[in-house]
């Protein structure tokens, strides 16, 4: 009776712990969600007041799950999935406190004016991450060869009116779950890396990329052909002028 009094208390001693710990490390997920939110506000210029609403004095559960462009893994926890800012005119730099949403999925802040560099911690900071949409912003310097690290990403939008610089990075080729790759009208240049030939060719129009769907390297850019068909016009005109002036003059 005794030994199966002790064995009732061990599984009693353990259930008790793992409950313990369970909550534990959700409450450490939890404030660590609420950390990442409040630096992004905080960090952001939002002058339409798109995240005023965002309230951090409430202990109710779920309570970041409804705030605007954010989602929840599900809405009984504080766990962020995703982060959809969609053309909401922020500006301002990638936020730091992005280490913090560590369970993040999606992180989408396109069309807005984000500025500065990527970070290339941003993959350490969320590795779970499935889809990085950061197009049509102001972001600049090159592309970390670190986003290889979101093992996960099946898309990862860099395109339109950024002023993103250098190659694409070669060990992009690890990303094997990636379905959706575009750095359209960047200032990107040299090789694209062969696991991307059979990528659509617009995804990577408006730089000055060769390789991969843009047919092999060695021939000239769109972009430098289009400076050389300028300048040759230009050069042209200037000839005509000089042609002309000299012919007036002689007369």
């Amino acid at each position: 009776m005794k030994g199966s009094f002790s064995s009732w208390l061990k599984i009693f001693s353990f259930v008790l712990a793992w409950m313990f710990l369970t909550r534990l490390v959700l409450s450490t997920v939890t404030e660590d969600d609420i950390k990442c939110l409040e630096g992004i506000k905080n960090s952001l210029q939002d002058p339409d007041g798109k995240l005023s609403s965002w309230a951090f004095n409430n202990n109710s559960v779920g309570f970041i799950c409804k705030f605007v462009g954010v989602s929840c893994w599900n809405e009984r926890e504080n766990r962020l999935y995703s982060i959809e800012f969609r053309d909401m005119k922020l500006s301002g730099q990638l936020p730091q406190s992005l280490e913090y949403c560590g369970s993040l999925q999606t992180l989408d802040l396109s069309a807005n004016q984000i500025s500065g560099m990527i970070p290339p911690q941003l993959c350490t900071w969320l590795p779970y991450l499935v889809t990085l949409d950061l197009s049509s912003n102001d972001l600049s310097g090159s592309i970390p060869h670190e986003l290889s690290k979101c093992a996960y990403l099946n898309n990862l939008i860099l395109s339109n009116n950024n002023r993103l610089s250098g190659p694409i990075p070669k060990q992009f080729s690890d990303l094997d779950h990636l379905k959706k790759f575009s750095v359209t009208n960047n200032d990107l240049k040299g090789a694209i890396p062969s696991s991307f030939e059979n990528h659509d060719k617009a995804d990577f129009a408006g730089n000055s990329l060769c390789g991969g769907p843009l047919g092999k390297c060695g021939g000239l850019s769109k972009k430098n052909l289009e400076i050389i068909i300028a300048a040759g016009i230009s050069g042209a005109a200037a000839s005509m002028l000089l042609v002309f002036g000299v012919s007036r003059w002689c007369h």
